[in-house]
């Protein structure tokens, strides 16, 4: 079931040949971890927390998680600003983090993820199914993510293979920079002939993904309970008790609505009810 959070409708007018046309959704652009595969968005915080456990740091599940969504390199310099980490880090070196160990430590990360990816790298139950219906509505499906190109190919191989392709992929290392900016969406949206971005909805898990469609003037939807803020793979969510559920999804959906969200939804297969209210408001008069 979605939730409206009641954001104001962007621009809506397009015409061709002088003729005002009916706006529609023509393109929807995909998180991946934690909204199409990877339940709870687990193996990005196993490559960090190793990743620093290298070095003598332990971080906590919560300092992982706090950036996700950013390209690695800016999540792993966000992770050192941590004040807490930050200290750690002094502890063990000597001194401060620098640049340096922002671009050292994310060389090291990519072979570490590319090794745990292998291990989350499942599609989320319903994924397929929905992402093919879109389809055939005439919907072009993008896809935009935090991982390089070299760390999503084994994530989009393997979703190839359990019937998943999306329309385009475009990584923040082939237009320059990465979440928030808009780029690769604006980027999706020329591979995929559609706009204005009014009429493309971005649908992810995590606060960054939905500033990243807000920035590229696109609708929002934001993900609870298969991404990283509720963040347990789908064997433990099935475990957890109803009232942990539900206070999860709540501090979820508060998160993503104030991130500025148009709507939430528990998955990817729960936002036709998003999706449909949205071009009903497109064309709303």
């Amino acid at each position: 079931m979605s939730s409206f959070a009641g954001s104001q409708i962007p621009q809506l007018s397009i015409r061709n040949d002088h003729v005002t046309e009916p706006l529609r959704v023509r393109a929807i652009m995909l998180d991946w971890a934690g909204t199409t595969v990877d339940h709870g968005s687990v193996a990005p915080v196993a490559a960090l927390q190793t990743l620093f456990a290298q070095h003598g740091i332990s971080l906590s599940i919560e300092d992982a998680r706090r950036d996700m969504g950013l390209l690695k390199r800016d999540h792993i310099r966000a992770i050192l600003g941590l004040p807490g980490v930050r200290a750690k880090w002094a502890a063990e070196t000597g001194r401060e983090p620098i640049e340096a160990d922002v671009q050292s430590l994310f060389e090291e990360f990519g072979p570490l993820q590319m090794e745990i990816i292998a291990q989350h790298s499942t599609l989320i139950p319903g994924v397929v199914e929905t992402v093919k219906e879109w389809q055939s509505r005439g919907w072009r499906i993008g896809s935009s993510t935090g991982y390089t190109r070299s760390m999503l190919e084994p994530v989009q191989a393997q979703a190839a293979l359990e019937g998943y392709r999306p329309d385009a992929s475009v990584c923040p290392d082939e237009v320059g920079a990465g979440r928030p900016a808009p780029w690769m969406l604006m980027k999706n949206a020329q591979l995929l002939g559609v706009y204005p971005p009014s009429t493309c909805v971005k649908i992810g898990d995590t606060v960054i993904d939905v500033v990243e469609g807000k920035n590229a003037g696109m609708w929002t939807i934001g993900l609870t309970k298969t991404g990283n803020l509720v963040g347990v793979n789908q064997k433990q969510w099935e475990q957890l008790p109803e009232a942990s559920k539900k206070e999860r999804l709540k501090d979820a959906e508060s998160a993503l609505i104030k991130a500025g969200a148009d709507y939430v939804a528990e998955d990817l297969a729960s936002c036709n009810e998003a999706l449909a209210e949205i071009e009903e408001r497109l064309n709303h008069k």
